[in-house]
């Protein structure tokens, strides 16, 4: 897992069916910085009953596998820098995507419960970002346990709760970090709040806080165009503000493991930290008790004031005015 958090543009069917549309989608991915874009590819015949009531939409938007090699050659040659994430939802469009040489595949939680496909992607060998939003315990395990047992060891969990836009009081990160813990594997928040929202950063923001490793967030061409799953999207340049967020709070989590004071801690810790002080003139061969010593900031930083115990019963080597600064040399 990269030390910074794994950002992933999600176009999703914001695209409607046109490559031109796709093609801003990518752009403003790329000119955001995301690690990654991530397409959704079907075999609608293969993915999705006839007499479905989403049939005709999904049959309007479906892309040929022709257009799909553009848009992965448009994406190599413009950001060669930003992944390809492919979410496939049967075995041809594995195929295919071997054929794009995607980086990774995404399995939907509608797929949770499908070994054949399942194992079908972990045969790849590439990494699965396995989506758990709507599924129990019992069905993560079973899915985890599949891609392991082909030996694919490269699997993230995806965590989002599944409403376009999310109420933010059914999203439970808690649960997300639980189920980090709980499977010892990378996590990622997929956040599906209102794109027009200030909770579409801000919630992200808390994820981030929440220790996870990715972030996934849908991006689209045009909001305002009301188009297929533009509920959770954010426009190209609110793209470029939130990445610029997540690259900003990337820096103020930092690290888990201790570290040396900056030197700006270092003239804090000197300005602010109380040290032993005399409480009052002292005069020299003086043998300190509790009753000559303050605890203030000083002019320097001296003894904490958890060191008093060293120092009390012994003679001052010197006379020592009010507020001196008390070290080791003033006492022998």
């Amino acid at each position: 897992m990269p030390p910074s958090i794994y950002i992933i543009a999600e176009m999703a069917c914001s695209h409607e069916g046109d490559p031109t549309l796709a093609k801003k989608i990518i752009d403003g991915a790329g000119a955001a910085g995301a690690d990654a874009i991530q397409f959704q590819i079907w075999n609608l015949k293969r993915m999705v009953v006839p007499h479905h009531p989403d049939y005709a939409m999904l049959e309007r938007i479906e892309m040929s596998p022709t257009v799909w090699t553009e848009l992965t050659s448009y994406t190599r040659e413009r950001y060669p820098q930003m992944q390809i994430i492919s979410c496939v939802y049967e075995v041809s469009s594995v195929d295919l995507c071997e054929d794009l040489q995607v980086d990774a595949y995404k399995i939907h939680s509608a797929d949770l419960s499908n070994p054949f496909l399942i194992n079908y992607v972990a045969e790849t060998g590439k990494r699965i970002d396995l989506s758990v939003g709507a599924s129990t315990i019992v069905e993560i395990q079973t899915a985890v346990d599949w891609i392991r047992s082909v030996g694919n060891d490269s699997l993230w969990l995806m965590y989002g709760y599944q409403g376009f836009p999310t109420p933010t009081d059914a999203i439970n990160l808690d649960y997300m970090a639980k189920l980090k813990s709980l499977f010892e594997l990378p996590i990622g928040y997929q956040d599906h709040s209102a794109g027009d929202s200030d909770s579409a950063f801000w919630l992200p923001a808390a994820a981030v806080g929440m220790g996870i490793d990715i972030l996934e967030k849908h991006i689209t061409h045009d909001r305002s165009y009301k188009g297929i799953d533009h509920e959770a999207a954010l426009n190209p340049d609110e793209f470029v503000r939130f990445v610029a967020m997540v690259r900003e709070l990337e820096l103020a989590r930092g690290s888990a493991k201790p570290r040396s004071f900056s030197p700006q801690e270092e003239k804090y810790r000197k300005y602010s930290k109380k040290s032993l002080v005399a409480a009052k003139d002292l005069p020299a061969n003086h043998i300190l008790t509790l009753e000559d010593l303050s605890y203030m900031r000083g002019d320097k930083l001296g003894l904490p004031p958890d060191h008093a115990s060293s120092i009390v019963g012994r003679t001052t080597r010197t006379a020592i005015p009010a507020y001196h600064v008390i070290s080791g040399d003033d006492v022998n």
